[in-house]
């Protein structure tokens, strides 16, 4: 078990924890949620110890140790690949040495005996015997392949550096976890196997993650960073979404009577448990529910935006044809041979292995860059709005919000006033003073939401978005996410966010070196489809091999 004791932390000023207690036990998984800036990743080094807080301090159960996801991908640029991994348990490693350096002496004597005895209880019992094979076995895991295994760290591809300083956390069978942002720039299958790992490991994990459906499929807890509190609540995200929702109605209903209120979450509750039976922790998740404590649920103080896009026009019968398209990257084909069409009522989710080809895909789509072969086709009745993923241009000079998003005023708009610019900057939380904020000092959440009101103002009917959640807060991506759910138009996106393109998405291209596979298909079952696995097996096998 690891617990915070009276945790007090603040940076000049401002508090961001205030008396913290909390305790985390064995065989639950916790994701620590919370607005952007309340600390959440913070909290993570006081557990980890990389940060010592103002007052309080943290307590392990003795022989206990921490595995920590660390992000600094140059920090064992020296070091081999396995060396690497194998040093997520460090008293291990060291013991390794310790041994060799006893072993390699020319002058033996008997006391060294005595310790080279020790040595070796202590290096069975932590698995030191196993512990090049489970490390080369855990990287083959993750898709580090063994031709890597025993190269330096500096010559690894950064794509494959995630991984393996993932590996190095879950190295040793640690018994507590931390993890921040794990599922940050890995692929869909590696994923799909850290969320399988995870619901089996039986000791405590602690994750920070906007990923919800990563949430959901891993977490029998939420601790949720409120208030300068720390309040853990039974159950995966949604379910507690979900509930303070429901709690925060019912509290505006003045009218309705406590008994009433009691009976609809008892209601709420039976209903979501029924439903974690198809949970791999569902057995863990539901007998907790059971024990719940009505009185202990209380709605969150966070504020949702409010992301609102209503098209001017409907579409027209003619939306998108894509004939042949092909586009290039400096010396390598991106995609070749690309063909599709867009019909009514459309939401598309873009796939690729290459992201970069569906980066490239969208800024052509939007008169950004110019394809290599081929052509496309929008109808007359086409308004478009583009989320790109990179959007530092958009916020070069040296404006206010206000005087920023009036510049993408559509002519067609009249009386544009203080008033109607921000009741747009208000929807996405810019009140008061902060609309005469420079652009120039916005958080990449700030610029995101700021580029939310600019799309809003043009009614498009097609909306482009291109990893749309980046850089924003869970309250952010929930209220994105329900909103484009509900749009009444064409939506093509590529997002990370499993639960976004899931709930949007009621077909799927996949964009490969040759060509698309292009279904319409519930997300989900596209994701684990056999068949389709095996398709874009071969098609990249195929591409590498040419």
């Amino acid at each position: 078990m690891i617990s915070a004791v009276n945790i007090t932390l603040s940076f000049g000023g401002r508090i961001l924890f205030d008396e913290v207690n909390i305790s985390f036990t064995k065989g639950n998984c916790y994701g620590i949620i919370g607005a952007n800036g309340t600390g959440k990743s913070t909290f993570l080094k006081i557990l980890s110890g990389d940060i010592i807080p103002n007052k309080g301090g943290v307590e392990l159960s003795p022989g206990e140790r921490i595995g920590i996801l660390r992000q600094d991908h140059s920090a064992y640029n020296e070091d081999t690949v396995l060396n690497t991994v194998m040093k997520g348990h460090s008293i291990l490693y060291d013991l390794i040495h310790k041994r060799e350096a006893l072993y390699s002496k020319s002058d033996f004597t008997e006391e060294d005996g005595h310790l080279a005895a020790k040595y070796e209880e202590d290096f069975g019992e932590m698995g030191g015997y196993t512990a090049d094979s489970e490390a080369a076995s855990l990287l083959s895991s993750l898709g580090v392949i063994e031709d890597f295994h025993h190269q330096l760290m500096s010559d690894i591809p950064g794509s494959l550096k995630v991984k393996i300083l993932l590996a190095q956390a879950l190295f040793g069978n640690p018994d507590i976890l931390l993890l921040d942002e794990p599922t940050n720039d890995l692929d869909i299958e590696t994923v799909e196997w850290l969320e399988e790992f995870l619901s089996k490991y039986e000791n405590t994990v602690i994750v920070v993650s906007h990923d919800r459906h990563f949430l959901d499929a891993v977490c029998t807890h939420v601790a949720d960073v409120d208030r300068q509190k720390i309040k853990i609540y039974t159950g995966n995200y949604t379910f507690w979404y979900e509930t303070s929702q429901l709690v925060s109605r019912q509290l505006r209903d003045e009218n309705k009577k406590n008994e009433d209120r009691r009976k609809e979450l008892l209601d709420f509750i039976a209903r979501f448990s029924a439903n974690a039976s198809k949970s791999k922790q569902a057995t863990s998740r539901k007998k907790a529910l059971e024990k719940l404590v009505i009185e202990d649920i209380t709605p969150s103080s966070r504020k949702y935006p409010g992301i609102i896009f209503k098209p001017d026009r409907p579409v027209g019968d003619q939306i998108l044809n894509v004939e042949n398209l092909s586009a290039r990257n400096e010396d390598r084909y991106l995609f070749k041979n690309l063909n599709f069409r867009i019909n009514k009522g459309d939401k598309i989710g873009f796939l690729c292995r290459d992201q970069m080809a569906i980066h490239h895909l969208f800024d052509i789509l939007n008169d950004k860059v110019q394809p290599e072969e081929g052509k496309i086709e929008f109808g007359s009745t086409i308004t478009k709005a583009y989320l790109p993923v990179e959007h530092n241009s958009y916020f070069q000079e040296q404006l206010s919000l206000m005087d920023w998003l009036r510049n993408f005023v559509p002519a067609g708009i009249k009386d544009v006033d203080e008033v109607f610019l921000r009741g747009y900057l208000g929807r996405m939380l810019f009140s008061g003073d902060e609309v005469n904020k420079s652009i120039k000092v916005l958080s990449g959440g700030e610029k995101v939401r700021c580029l939310l009101s600019m799309m809003m103002l043009q009614g498009p009917n097609l909306l482009i978005l291109d990893e749309p959640t980046n850089h924003l807060d869970l309250e952010s991506i929930q209220a994105f996410n329900e909103n484009v759910m509900e749009f009444q138009g064409i939506v093509l996106l590529s997002s990370h966010d499993h639960t976004f393109m899931e709930s949007v998405c009621n077909r799927v291209i996949e964009i490969l070196p040759d060509g698309c596979i292009d279904k319409i298909i519930d997300f989900d079952v596209y994701y684990h489809d056999e068949s389709i696995k095996e398709i874009r097996r071969k098609a990249w096998q195929s591409y590498q091999i040419n």
